[in-house]
């Protein structure tokens, strides 16, 4: 087959959710066979609905979606569904097919050591940290060595070396591959491609280049609308002005100033609506817990795996946290910074105490804090000391969570929104000790320095797992705790 021949093509596809929420309309865009193209947008813009969309999860309202016949499809979604975690290694890469291949095992080692996992077969998934599961749902879909490989936040709670062996396997990747990513570095390193869905006029816009290139096109495309519009207003001011003047003389002269006035009109016609950017998440502030003095936190002991024997291994440390004391976990996927920040903020870790009557806000990277039940508001509301509406409602706006997006399910939200809800909440709690696991994990790059700000300035003890450095060198980290060592 013909490299350059396009495998896949949407030609006028539209889609809604119903409840009054369109989400693509009239889309068009296509995918030439062995391109690696990268799939843009704001939070909740509707990408992943596109990969649905692609794999036939999902059907358009309007219009038609054109692949290649005979064209395989995998995708490796952005988290394990809930129900595979109870799987064995064996069991989730069998699900991967339709009939039963009886070569499973050496083909689930061979994708493994692509995706540079050690994952004994008959290791249960939930027991992976999150990095782990990152690259399982990466193994799954190259296991099936499709046509089409779409990749839904691959990065996600990946450690350095995790991003490095990924992006290496991507450059010299022959087949098609179309990702969703919010890391502009990494997608850097192989798009040849980008598709961007506009959130306003729920479109997608095709360029070529990597995602710089689509930054400097869009940047002087605003700048050309800006000067093409401030040039019309000047010449609309000009026969305003003009039809004012011969309006005044009378007579055939009001003929004229009716002319200059439909001038003036066709002018306004003509002016064109200036692209508008994704917004970005408001400045904000995560109160901490008033008027507590002294030691917060105190851990005397951990426990890592070693990755040598795969056994737990005890290490005694001796860290006191208090108010304004930020401490950065550190190590690789696997070694137990998850599990470690999980026990720290259930207080069932034996060896960690912390100061009674302190609240503790948990940004934990599967979104498991949340109860996917609830509607937003309802999420919001559960985190607040006092139930203030008009408290409620102002914060949740700063986080762009809005009119429906309130009585929207936190199971039906994008998980790029469920960050968004849950740092929302962290704003309401006001806790005294913020525990947070891989926090820019789905999340716009545009909202990040935002939240990198406010991370900064936080003043109670905060303890941040994040395998993001341009991230993490925006806030003060008063101790680096590395668990390898």
């Amino acid at each position: 087959m013909a490299r350059d021949e396009v495998i896949l093509r949407f030609d006028k596809v539209s889609f809604d959710f119903g409840y009054n929420k369109p989400i693509l309309s009239e889309v068009f865009f296509s995918v030439r066979r062995g391109s690696k193209i990268t799939f843009m947008g704001q939070n909740g813009a509707g990408k992943s609905t596109i990969f649905k969309l692609i794999t036939g999860e999902l059907l358009p309202e309007d219009g038609d979606i054109h692949i290649g016949h005979g064209t395989t499809i995998a995708i490796s979604r952005q988290v394990i569904p809930r129900a595979d975690l109870e799987l064995t290694v064996r069991e989730f890469f069998e699900k991967c097919f339709d009939k039963k291949i009886y070569d499973i095992d050496p083909r689930i080692d061979d994708v493994l050591e692509v995706v540079n996992l050690h994952a004994p077969h008959e290791k249960i998934i939930k027991s992976f940290s999150g990095g782990q599961q990152a690259r399982l749902l990466l193994a799954s879909a190259l296991i099936q060595d499709p046509d089409i490989l779409l990749l839904d936040e691959p990065t996600n709670n990946l450690d350095k070396a995790g991003i490095a062996h990924l992006t290496d396997f991507l450059v010299k990747y022959k087949k098609t591959c179309i990702v969703i990513s919010h890391d502009a570095e990494f997608l850097n390193s192989f798009t040849q491609g980008v598709l961007y869905l506009d959130v306003f006029t729920r479109k997608v816009e095709q360029y070529v280049g990597n995602y710089f290139d689509l930054l400097n096109e869009i940047q002087a495309r605003i700048e050309k609308e800006n000067r093409k519009n401030a040039q019309l207003a000047k010449e609309i001011q000009e026969n305003k002005d003009k039809a004012n003047f011969f309006a005044n003389k009378g007579g055939q002269m009001r003929l004229v100033a009716k002319r200059m006035r439909e001038k003036a009109e066709e002018l306004e016609e003509e002016k064109v609506d200036v692209r508008r950017e994704d917004k970005t998440i408001r400045s904000f502030v995560i109160p901490s817990q008033p008027d507590f003095i002294g030691e917060i936190l105190k851990i005397s002991a951990f426990g890592v795996m070693n990755p040598k024997t795969h056994m737990p291994v005890e290490r005694k440390v001796d860290i006191s946290l208090k108010r304004k004391q930020h401490l950065q976990l550190v190590g690789p996927n696997g070694i137990g910074k998850s599990t470690l920040l999980e026990s720290l903020a259930s207080g069932n870790n034996p060896n960690a105490l912390i100061a009674e009557g302190i609240r503790v806000g948990y940004y934990r990277q599967d979104f498991s804090t949340l109860n996917f039940e609830d509607t937003v508001y309802e999420s919001l509301l559960g985190v607040m000391e006092k139930p203030i509406e008009e408290n409620l409602r102002a914060t949740a706006s700063g986080f762009l969570i809005t009119g429906e997006l309130m009585k929207t399910k936190i199971g039906a939200l994008s998980e790029g929104q469920k960050g968004l809800v849950a740092f929302a909440r962290l704003v309401l709690q006001k806790p005294g000790l913020l525990i947070l696991d891989e926090p820019t994990n789905h999340i716009n790059f545009r909202h990040l320095p935002i939240i990198a700000a406010a991370l900064d300035k936080y003043d109670g003890a905060m303890i941040l797992v994040s395998h993001v450095p341009e991230f993490v060198k925006q806030i003060r980290i008063d101790d680096i705790l590395n668990l390898e060592k």
